[in-house]
């Protein structure tokens, strides 16, 4: 593993009106260290990307729901737009933290930066995220199934989902 890369599982308990919510965060690598993996050692500014009515429309197509932000942060330089966005794999569960690398019009990085649930922590395995490299859109999906991961199948979906999202989010981007 690469040493700019770390794993650290932490419990959080959430207190507030009510009984205290459990979840469980893994980092498995943090922004920055994925914007050198992408850019090297000269990262570009980030850009904010407004996420307007059409943008929205676009996203809730690939993801089945709006994206809970108005505007989005991205990193573009050398034809490579570097993106960190979140999903649940479904209503009840704990967002998920990851970053892609899009490179004409394909997913060229995939990462788990931070996972928080307690199970189908295997999509953040590198050995199955190199399987999204090259995948482009088709439709509101892609172009390659990408293998299930048994006990997983909501998180793999989850990421075949934000790994879309990521390509349409490039093509919303000014060259």
């Amino acid at each position: 593993m690469n040493s700019n890369k770390f794993k650290v599982s932490a419990l959080l308990l959430g207190l507030g009106a009510g009984a205290p919510a459990l979840a469980i965060d893994s980092v498995h690598e943090t922004q920055d260290a994925f914007l050198t993996e992408v850019f090297g050692a000269t990262v570009p500014a980030p850009k904010l990307l407004e996420l307007d009515g059409n943008a929205q429309s676009q996203l809730s197509a690939t993801l089945g729901h709006p994206y809970q932000q108005a505007r989005l942060r991205y990193w573009k330089a050398d034809g490579k737009t570097a993106w960190v966005i979140e999903d649940k794999g479904r209503d009840g569960y704990q967002l998920t933290t990851a970053a892609f690398a899009v490179k004409g019009g394909a997913i060229d990085i995939a990462r788990v930066l931070i996972y928080r649930e307690s199970h189908g922590e295997e999509v953040a395995e590198l050995s199955w995220l190199n399987k999204f490299s090259g995948a482009k859109a088709a439709g509101n999906q892609l172009d390659r199934q990408v293998d299930s991961i048994s006990g997983a199948t909501l998180s793999v979906k989850m990421m075949q989902r934000m790994a879309r999202a990521a390509i349409t989010l490039d093509s919303l981007t000014p060259p």
